[in-house]
C-alpha cells in the first residue's frame, strides 16, 4: 500500500468545505447519494433502549449500560480531506453501536506498535498471569483465559472474532450471541456461520459482543488505565476531535478491580448500552486518519504496518479483518467501491467507510442501506 497521502487535515474546530466539482466528483450524482441516505433512515424507535439489537433470549436481554435517544439521518462525505457533502446534524453525539469495535482495535494496534503486545500470536493469558481482576459488582474474579478452552486464545483470535472464548462477563454468557443474524441490525448479511457446538480457538468466526467486551478488558489490563483516556490522549486529541464524545461501559456492572485499582471497562458496542457516543464529524476525523495511513500532521499515530495487518482478510471470514469490515471481492460494499474499502460498522447503519483508492471517507448515521449510499458516492467519483 502507498504511504501517507497528500490530504488536507483539518485543525481542531475547523473543517474546510469544497464543492464536489472542485474535488473531481459529479455533483448531481453526489446529491442523489445524499437524498438516498435521507430517504433510507433506519426504522428504529427514537428510544434506542427499546431495541433488541442481538435478538437476545429473554433471560439475557437486560440492558446494562446507558442509552440515549437517537437523532435522525445524518452523514458526511470527505474527498481528499475536504467535506464535499453533509446531511442532518453532523455535530450531534449519538450511540454508534459496533463501530466502536474499530476504535477498540485501534488501541490494540497502539499497544502492538509500542511493544506492549509483543506478538498477536501470543496467548492472551500470558498478559494477565499474576494479575488479580475482580468484578467490583460481585467481588468475584472475572472469567479469564486459564481454562482448557481459553488457554490457547491469542490476540489475533480476539481481534478476528474467532476466539471461541468461553465464559460469562458482566452477567452475559458468550453463548448469548451464538448463531447471531446481523441482517436485522442493518449491517448486511454475514454469511452462514451457524454452529451447534463450541469449536477450538481459531476454528470458527462469530460476531460476539461478550468476547469483544473481554477483549476490551484484556486491553485495559495491558494499558493499566481507562481505554477512554487512552483513546483521548493518543488518538482523538492529536487528530483535533471535539471534546463531546464519550465512551461508556456498563457502570457498576463493568467496573473491575485490577490489582487494587478500580476502573470501568468500556464496552465494544451498544448491544446492552454504553459503547462509543460520538458525532459524525469526529467519526470522519477518525476515518481520515486511516485514509492518511495513520499519519496526522507530522505524527505517525498508528503504524502503516498495523493498518495492513488489520485489513488483511480473516481466514474464516474474508469480509472481516481486525474488527474492521472489508470489501473483499467487492462483496460487501459493491463493485463501484474499491476492493480495498474497510469500514467501522455498527447497528442502525452507523458506519465509517474508508475507500483508499478513491480518497473517500463516508460517514452514515441511522441509515437502513449503507451499501446503497456508499455505492452511489463511489459512482459519483468514477
Amino acid at each position: 500500500m502507498d504511504s501517507a497521502k497528500s490530504l488536507y487535515l483539518p485543525a481542531h474546530g475547523e473543517w474546510e468545505r469544497r464543492s464536489a466539482e472542485a474535488q473531481g466528483v459529479n455533483q448531481q450524482a453526489l446529491d442523489q447519494a445524499v437524498q438516498f441516505a435521507l430517504n433510507n433512515e433506519i426504522k428504529w424507535p427514537l428510544d434506542t433502549s427499546k431495541g433488541n439489537v442481538g435478538q437476545d433470549a429473554p433471560e439475557w436481554s437486560a440492558k446494562l449500560g446507558p442509552f440515549k435517544d437517537r437523532g435522525g439521518s445524518a452523514g458526511i462525505v470527505v474527498k481528499g480531506g475536504y467535506i464535499i457533502a453533509e446531511w442532518g446534524d453532523v455535530e450531534r453525539v449519538d450511540l454508534t453501536f459496533s463501530a466502536t469495535k474499530s476504535y477498540l482495535a485501534t488501541l490494540a494496534g497502539l499497544a502492538y506498535d509500542r511493544g506492549m503486545i509483543k506478538s498477536l500470536r501470543d496467548a492472551v493469558i500470558s498478559y494477565e498471569t499474576g494479575k488479580l481482576i475482580l468484578s467490583v459488582d460481585t467481588g468475584d474474579p472475572v472469567d479469564g483465559f486459564d481454562t482448557d478452552q481459553n488457554r490457547e486464545i491469542t490476540w489475533e483470535h480476539l481481534l478476528q472474532q474467532t476466539s471461541e472464548w468461553e465464559g460469562t462477563l458482566f452477567t452475559k454468557p458468550d453463548i448469548v450471541d451464538w448463531n447471531r443474524n446481523l441482517d436485522p441490525e442493518g449491517m448486511g448479511g454475514s454469511g452462514d456461520f451457524s454452529r451447534p457446538v463450541r469449536n477450538s480457538p481459531g476454528d470458527h468466526w462469530e460476531y460476539n459482543d461478550v468476547r469483544v467486551n473481554r477483549t476490551a478488558l484484556a486491553l485495559l489490563s495491558v494499558w493499566g488505565e481507562s481505554l477512554s483516556d487512552v483513546l483521548c490522549r493518543e488518538v482523538m486529541n492529536p487528530i483535533g476531535a471535539s471534546d463531546t464524545w464519550e465512551w461508556h461501559g456498563y457502570g457498576l456492572h463493568s467496573e473491575v478491580d485490577i490489582d487494587g485499582e478500580v476502573i470501568e471497562s468500556v464496552s465494544g458496542g451498544a448491544h446492552w448500552g454504553g459503547g462509543l457516543w460520538i458525532s459524525a464529524l469526529d467519526h470522519a476525523r477518525f476515518g481520515l486518519l486511516y485514509l492518511n495511513r495513520g499519519k496526522w500532521g507530522g505524527d505517525q499515530i498508528i503504524s502503516e504496518q498495523w493498518i495492513d495487518m488489520m485489513t488483511a482478510p480473516c481466514e474464516k471470514n474474508e469480509q472481516y479483518g481486525y474488527m474492521w469490515w472489508l470489501n473483499t471481492g467487492h462483496k460487501r460494499y459493491g463493485k463501484h467501491a474499491s476492493q480495498s474499502v474497510f469500514a467501522a460498522s455498527g447497528a442502525g447503519g452507523n458506519c465509517v467507510v474508508i475507500d483508499p483508492e478513491k480518497d473517500l471517507v463516508v460517514v452514515t448515521r441511522w441509515c437502513e442501506n449503507v451499501v446503497g449510499v456508499v455505492d452511489l458516492v463511489a459512482r459519483a467519483v468514477n
